[in-house]
Protein backbone atom coordinates (compact mmCIF):
# COMPACT_ATOMS: atom_id res chain seq x y z
CA UNK A 1 0.00 0.00 0.00
CA UNK A 2 1.40 3.47 -1.12
CA UNK A 3 1.07 6.89 1.12
CA UNK A 4 2.28 9.73 0.07
CA UNK A 5 4.31 12.51 1.68
CA UNK A 6 1.22 14.63 3.27
CA UNK A 7 -1.06 12.16 4.90
CA UNK A 8 2.22 11.07 6.71
CA UNK A 9 2.64 14.66 7.28
CA UNK A 10 -0.78 14.55 8.81
CA UNK A 11 -0.31 11.92 11.06
CA UNK A 12 2.96 12.97 12.30
CA UNK A 13 1.38 16.36 12.88
CA UNK A 14 -1.25 14.49 15.28
CA UNK A 15 1.42 12.68 17.10
CA UNK A 16 3.68 15.63 17.66
CA UNK A 17 0.51 18.66 18.19
CA UNK A 18 0.98 19.87 21.54
CA UNK A 19 -1.83 22.87 22.47
CA UNK A 20 -0.18 23.52 25.98
CA UNK A 21 3.34 23.68 24.20
CA UNK A 22 2.36 25.74 21.14
CA UNK A 23 0.26 28.55 23.18
CA UNK A 24 3.62 28.84 25.83
CA UNK A 25 5.93 29.26 22.58
CA UNK A 26 2.85 31.83 20.94
CA UNK A 27 3.39 33.81 24.86
CA UNK A 28 7.17 34.49 24.15
CA UNK A 29 6.86 35.51 20.53
CA UNK A 30 4.51 37.94 21.60
CA UNK A 31 6.57 38.69 24.61
CA UNK A 32 10.09 38.85 22.57
CA UNK A 33 7.80 41.18 19.56
CA UNK A 34 6.41 43.69 22.02
CA UNK A 35 9.72 44.11 23.72
CA UNK A 36 11.15 44.70 20.29
CA UNK A 37 9.17 47.41 19.19
CA UNK A 38 9.09 48.36 22.61
CA UNK A 39 12.85 48.98 22.22
CA UNK A 40 12.20 50.61 18.84
CA UNK A 41 10.26 53.34 20.39
CA UNK A 42 12.51 54.05 23.24
CA UNK A 43 15.28 54.26 21.06
CA UNK A 44 13.96 56.84 19.03
CA UNK A 45 12.53 58.59 21.87
CA UNK A 46 16.37 58.95 22.90
CA UNK A 47 17.94 59.57 19.82
CA UNK A 48 19.63 56.51 18.88
CA UNK A 49 18.43 56.36 15.47
CA UNK A 50 20.61 59.30 14.41
CA UNK A 51 24.15 59.07 13.33
CA UNK A 52 25.31 61.06 16.05
CA UNK A 53 23.09 58.96 18.53
CA UNK A 54 24.19 55.74 17.59
CA UNK A 55 27.64 56.51 17.15
CA UNK A 56 27.93 57.80 20.67
CA UNK A 57 26.14 54.53 22.01
CA UNK A 58 28.34 52.33 19.87
CA UNK A 59 31.24 54.17 20.99
CA UNK A 60 30.21 53.81 24.76
CA UNK A 61 30.66 49.68 23.63
CA UNK A 62 33.86 50.16 22.06
CA UNK A 63 35.38 51.94 24.99
CA UNK A 64 33.55 49.83 27.86
CA UNK A 65 32.60 46.64 26.70
CA UNK A 66 34.54 43.48 27.09
CA UNK A 67 33.51 42.16 23.70
CA UNK A 68 36.24 40.76 21.60
CA UNK A 69 38.50 43.11 19.75
CA UNK A 70 37.63 41.87 16.45
CA UNK A 71 34.22 42.06 17.45
CA UNK A 72 35.17 46.30 18.55
CA UNK A 73 36.52 46.23 15.52
CA UNK A 74 32.75 45.40 13.78
CA UNK A 75 31.40 47.91 16.09
CA UNK A 76 34.09 50.76 14.67
CA UNK A 77 32.86 50.17 11.29
CA UNK A 78 29.27 50.95 11.98
CA UNK A 79 29.57 53.46 13.98
CA UNK A 80 31.59 54.84 11.23
CA UNK A 81 29.07 54.06 8.89
CA UNK A 82 25.98 55.08 11.66
CA UNK A 83 24.51 57.38 8.94
CA UNK A 84 23.72 54.20 7.40
CA UNK A 85 23.90 51.75 10.76
CA UNK A 86 21.30 53.97 12.44
CA UNK A 87 18.05 53.45 10.31
CA UNK A 88 19.12 50.16 9.42
CA UNK A 89 19.12 49.19 13.19
CA UNK A 90 15.54 51.01 14.00
CA UNK A 91 14.12 49.18 10.77
CA UNK A 92 15.27 45.86 11.59
CA UNK A 93 14.01 46.43 15.11
CA UNK A 94 10.69 47.49 14.37
CA UNK A 95 10.44 44.34 11.39
CA UNK A 96 11.37 41.82 13.89
CA UNK A 97 9.00 43.24 16.48
CA UNK A 98 6.00 43.71 14.13
CA UNK A 99 6.54 39.95 12.41
CA UNK A 100 6.97 38.22 15.97
CA UNK A 101 4.02 39.92 17.25
CA UNK A 102 1.77 38.82 14.63
CA UNK A 103 3.03 35.60 14.11
CA UNK A 104 4.38 35.90 10.30
CA UNK A 105 7.11 33.63 8.82
CA UNK A 106 8.13 33.13 12.76
CA UNK A 107 11.07 30.78 12.54
CA UNK A 108 13.19 32.72 9.61
CA UNK A 109 12.32 36.15 11.38
CA UNK A 110 13.06 34.51 14.77
CA UNK A 111 16.56 32.95 13.64
CA UNK A 112 17.11 36.75 12.58
CA UNK A 113 16.20 37.63 15.72
CA UNK A 114 18.57 35.32 17.35
CA UNK A 115 21.27 36.40 15.56
CA UNK A 116 20.10 40.35 15.75
CA UNK A 117 19.83 40.10 20.02
CA UNK A 118 22.71 37.45 19.92
CA UNK A 119 25.00 40.50 17.92
CA UNK A 120 23.93 42.97 20.93
CA UNK A 121 25.03 40.72 24.12
CA UNK A 122 28.10 40.28 22.10
CA UNK A 123 28.17 43.86 21.73
CA UNK A 124 26.92 44.91 25.12
CA UNK A 125 29.05 42.29 26.88
CA UNK A 126 30.36 43.68 30.23
CA UNK A 127 28.12 46.81 30.44
CA UNK A 128 25.25 45.12 31.66
CA UNK A 129 23.46 41.85 33.18
CA UNK A 130 24.92 38.91 31.07
CA UNK A 131 21.02 37.63 31.34
CA UNK A 132 19.72 40.73 30.27
CA UNK A 133 20.00 40.04 26.29
CA UNK A 134 21.04 35.85 26.62
CA UNK A 135 17.56 34.81 27.68
CA UNK A 136 15.58 36.80 24.87
CA UNK A 137 18.83 35.09 22.57
CA UNK A 138 17.69 31.82 23.59
CA UNK A 139 14.24 32.51 23.46
CA UNK A 140 14.37 33.48 19.85
CA UNK A 141 15.99 30.16 19.05
CA UNK A 142 13.40 28.60 20.85
CA UNK A 143 10.52 30.37 18.72
CA UNK A 144 12.44 29.29 15.28
CA UNK A 145 12.89 25.81 16.45
CA UNK A 146 8.97 25.22 17.89
CA UNK A 147 7.66 27.14 14.91
CA UNK A 148 6.04 29.81 17.51
CA UNK A 149 3.55 31.22 14.40
CA UNK A 150 1.46 28.57 14.52
CA UNK A 151 -0.72 29.30 17.59
CA UNK A 152 -2.17 32.68 17.87
CA UNK A 153 -0.06 33.96 14.56
CA UNK A 154 -0.01 34.23 10.96
CA UNK A 155 1.69 31.31 10.19
CA UNK A 156 -1.21 29.04 11.67
CA UNK A 157 -3.35 30.33 8.66
CA UNK A 158 -0.81 29.67 6.10
CA UNK A 159 0.29 26.04 8.01
CA UNK A 160 -3.48 25.23 6.80
CA UNK A 161 -2.93 25.55 3.44
CA UNK A 162 1.00 24.20 3.09
CA UNK A 163 1.72 22.38 6.13
CA UNK A 164 5.06 21.23 5.01
CA UNK A 165 6.37 24.42 4.61
CA UNK A 166 9.58 24.83 6.63
CA UNK A 167 9.12 28.77 6.93
CA UNK A 168 6.41 28.67 9.40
Amino acid sequence: MATNRSSILSEVSKVTHSPEAANGLAIVRVTIGAMLLWVFFENLGKGLYTPAGYAGLIGYYIKNSHSPAIWKSVMGLAANHAAMAAPLQGITEISLGVLLLIGLLTRPVAFVAFLFLGSLWISEFGTSWIWELLVPVLACLALAIGRAGRAWGVDGWLAQRRPSSPWW
